[in-house]
């Protein structure tokens, strides 16, 4: 391989590096300093080749275990700082991260004959929709992160000139201030967290993120497009819906969610109000006024005398008083700045934009339009009185449960459970033809039913009290049939959300997920037989489209990267088949997470690698735990990343990827071979040998990360500790902890290297999106795992272990000579020397947590009982996760 080249280190690092070693020798101490920069020279000059590990263990060795502890911080520190520094220049510089923004986008389709009407066009049909979730991932505290984000926000004052945060304190040491907090904030939770702090979370990013840059973002692509565009762009949450395997989540959390999105967003609203009552003192005796907006003011119930010629203020103090009288019935308390007269609360988002847009057009007339009204009135139309729309979750067993129960109660079918699928398919249809209700109060149901009927009923209060908008979704997981789609239109029937009749009208769309390899291939025999139903079809063409749910994660604990990657692939194009002869537009919604190995890396680049027809405009994509700091952590990165996901999907629907009918068969027909052997050498592995399971609980350190009080959800969905009952993201996090990152490549190898025609394989990576997206994701997991460091995890498991470790190694081996052959680099990541660097700035800092985290295994296991070992076992875990940015 090729030598790696110099690392041109970003300067925002070495200032951000420079005060934290300041802070750390000042708080902790010269003698914890020097021995941190001890290790870290050690660890540097070893990834120099001018030094060995045994030198890393060797200054980690001299720290006592409470200097161990505070190494540990200030390593997870300077990842975190490194993190936010890189999050900059990706913001900055388009090349730091593949893809372009909306604008660009257009210009270049217009490059290629597409006109500005049919951008448009396809614009009033798009949905594109990050969806937040709340999967443990994010192992950092809300507290560290606030700190960051206020070194952020400094530093974004330094960009725009400034030199002083505030008088008599400049930028840098406000800087200053704020990793010295950091470094005095316990990093670690205490306490598990609740589904009530995973909704406080997820509202501080919609408050200071997407709340201020989306109607921002929205104006910008108006200049481009010469009008503003239609809200194709809004924002999804799963947070206090997805009940999945999470007890947790019940309808009190449900309503809690939607009244704590409703105060987020009432406030940001009334604020706005306020600020443009302040701001348009047009007075009538000076300017004509339309007579709308006359007629607003006079219906304000604003009798003030100091303002009785200034009617866009009389007008803005009705309308906020009816936006106040709004959050107080939707959230229960009146907002904190009280309106000065009483009004009647708005019927929807609707009237209130009604009411905007009057004061909106006068503004225009008096040349003081645009600007902050224009924010409001795009922000309405994005957020309506909900802020995010939330989804609902359930596992097709619980649906399948519950419906047996209210069938038996209310003497319809002693056992529905006992049905063959036919026979419940018809059962359900019949059912859901009658109006009549299954629950009586003569015959009480079980605690299970009445929750998920709890919730339905939540879920339909909220749309009731916020709009239809507020909850569209139910998803259900481990779809495998039609009657799993079916069930739950029973419990909405129950539920107020249905009407009955031939050709039943659900109020929520049912969303089918599609998670193992099984689940994928029957997916479009399953969906064919679904949009056949009566009604089904047309009551998806008046929505827009029927969604289905992939899901990336499963897939690949079931099938491994590669195969999981590619049946994802042929499972939508087929799915995009089968809705194209039942004339139904499709979305695709991808339920993807941070790591590759559940569907990680460039949102620009897998959108662009869809089969084509598949996108059409419409996608929704999860984003969870600590992808959303990552790629949201600032409203300047946020506003690139959701920029980057509309462009792709504008071109990935107006300009796909040209592949030759010839090519695109040879291609698939070589990815089907590829696949199967990579499937066999995975599952040989991790299904076929029986000490697997018990080799990756002592390698990695899954059970420690069970005590991290990172989500409300429990990490197994039963007792088990089989691999199929182990939920992927623990199964994913564990082995990144271990640098091994096994779900990313294994098996690929095995396959790719098998494979004869090596010329093919190159044609494959210069010429298809798919293929060359895969194989980046691919290559940029081989690069954050090291075998060296692996094995000494490996060691954990004993001599026992040692021929499984072998063959992990020898297939990470065959994948990196493989994925080199087909790219046709020299060493990874060659061809994204932005990426190689921003991950060896990194292993000089990784590796010593490793090392570390070995060690303190070895101890935990043995029965040591300091507390200092449990409490820095935990501080690695989130120190290497944060290091490693996409590992869970």
């Amino acid at each position: 391989m090729a030598a790696n080249p110099p690392i041109v280190q970003n300067p925002d690092i070495r200032m951000l590096g420079r005060i934290l070693g300041d802070v750390i020798r000042e708080r902790g101490g010269v003698r914890l300093f020097r021995g941190t920069e001890s290790i870290r020279a050690a660890s540097v000059e070893r990834h120099r080749g001018r030094g060995s590990v045994e030198d890393v263990a060797d200054a980690l060795g001299a720290l006592s275990l409470d200097d161990t502890l505070a190494f540990t911080r200030g390593f997870m520190l300077f990842s975190m700082l490194a993190n936010l520094a890189e999050d900059r220049q990706m913001a900055a510089d388009t090349g730091a991260e593949p893809g372009f923004g909306l604008t660009e986008a257009v210009r270049r389709l217009g490059e290629r004959g597409v006109s500005r009407a049919k951008v448009m066009a396809t614009l009033r049909r798009a949905k594109v929709v990050p969806v937040l979730t709340a999967h443990p991932t994010e192992v950092r505290r809300k507290s560290v992160i606030d700190h960051k984000t206020r070194i952020a926000e400094l530093m974004a004052m330094a960009d725009r000139g400034a030199t002083h945060a505030a008088p008599g304190e400049t930028i840098e040491a406000a800087i200053k201030r704020q990793v010295a907090l950091l470094w005095q904030t316990r990093p670690i939770r205490r306490e598990r967290i609740r589904v009530a702090d995973e909704i406080e979370t997820a509202l501080a990013w919609l408050r200071d993120d997407f709340l201020p840059v989306m109607p921002e973002l929205v104006q910008g692509w108006a200049e481009a497009l010469g009008e503003v565009p239609p809200p194709f762009l809004t924002i999804g949450t799963w947070i206090g819906g997805d009940r999945d395997g999470n007890p947790n989540v019940t309808a009190d959390a449900l309503r809690l969610a939607m009244a704590s999105a409703a105060q987020t967003l009432f406030t940001w609203y009334l604020d706005r109000v306020h600020a443009l009552g302040a701001e348009l003192s047009i007075s009538a005796e000076i300017a004509p006024v339309p007579e709308a907006v006359l007629k607003l003011a006079e219906l304000s119930g604003d009798t003030s005398s100091a303002r009785t010629d200034e009617p866009y203020r009389r007008a803005l103090t009705g309308i906020y008083a009816r936006l106040a009288a709004t959050a107080e019935a939707l959230t229960g308390s009146p907002p904190a700045r009280p309106a000065r007269i009483a009004a009647p609360a708005y019927g929807g988002p609707d009237e209130f934009l009604a009411d905007i847009d009057t004061i909106a057009k006068g503004a225009e007339m008096a040349g003081v339009g645009g600007g902050a009204l224009d924010q409001l009135r795009i922000a309405v139309g994005l957020f309506g009185f909900h802020l995010a729309t939330l989804d609902l979750r359930q596992n097709s067993d619980v649906h399948e449960a519950c419906a047996a129960e209210l069938f038996r109660l209310a003497g319809v079918e002693a056992d529905y459970a006992a049905l063959d699928e036919a026979a419940k398919v018809a059962l359900l249809r019949k059912e859901l033809t009658s109006a009549r209700l299954l629950q009586t109060p003569l015959a009480p149901a079980s605690e299970k039913v009445n929750g998920e009927l709890a919730i339905f009923r939540a879920a339909a209060d909220a749309r009731r009290r916020q709009g239809a908008a507020a909850i569209t979704t139910a998803i259900v997981s481990k779809t495998t049939s039609v009657s799993d789609l079916l069930e739950p239109q029973l419990m909405m029937r129950e539920s107020g959300l249905l009407k009955p009749g031939k050709a039943p009208e659900a109020a929520l769309m049912v969303v089918p997920l599609f998670e193992t390899i099984a689940d994928l291939e029957a997916a479009p025999a399953i969906m064919t037989e679904y949009l056949g139903l009566p009604g089904v079809a047309k009551a998806a063409r008046a929505r827009g489209a029927q969604e289905v749910m992939i899901g990336y994660s499963d897939s690949n604990k079931d099938g491994g990267y590669l195969t999981s990657t590619w049946q994802l692939f042929k499972a939508s194009a087929a799915l995009a088949e089968v809705f194209r002869k039942a004339d139904v537009p499709i979305q695709l919604f991808h339920g993807r997470g941070g790591s590759v190995g559940r569907g990680g890396g460039s949102s620009f680049a897998a959108i662009r690698a869809q089969p084509a027809g598949t996108v059409n405009a419409r996608i929704r994509i999860t984003e969870q735990g600590e992808v959303i700091a990552a790629k949201y952590g600032t409203p300047e990165v946020a506003a690139k990343t959701l920029d980057t996901m509309a462009s792709a999907t504008l071109l990935a629907t107006l300009d796909p990827p040209q592949v030759a009918d010839a090519d695109m068969a040879r291609f698939e027909a070589a990815m089907d071979g590829i696949s199967t052997q990579a499937f066999s050498a995975y599952r040989a592995l991790v299904y076929g040998e029986p000490g697997f399971r018990a080799f990756f609980r002592a390698m990695t350190p899954i059970s420690e990360i069970a005590t991290l009080k990172i989500g409300s959800r429990p990490p197994s969905r039963t007792a088990s500790d089989a691999i199929e009952d182990l939920r992927a993201i623990p199964w994913v996090f564990s082995w990144a902890q271990a640098r091994v990152m096994l779900p990313g490549w294994y098996g690929a190898g095995h396959a790719l290297s098998a494979f004869e025609d090596k010329g093919l394989l190159k044609a494959m990576a210069e010429g298809w999106p798919f293929f060359q997206a895969m194989l980046a994701n691919m290559e940029m997991v081989l690069a954050k795992s090291d075998m060296g460091i692996a094995g000494r995890y490996a060691a954990l498991a004993g001599e026992s272990g040692a021929p499984l470790f072998g063959a992990i190694r020898d297939g990470w081996g065959l994948t990196v000579d493989s994925l080199l052959a087909a790219t046709g680099q020299t060493r990874l990541l060659e061809k994204n020397p932005a990426l190689d660097g921003s991950i060896r700035l990194r292993l000089p800092y990784i590796e010593p947590l490793n090392l570390l985290q070995v060690e303190l295994l070895k101890r935990h296991r043995a029965g040591e009982d300091d507390a200092r070992i449990g409490e820095g076992l935990q501080l690695s875990l989130n120190a290497i996760a944060t290091a490693l940015r996409n590992s869970g």
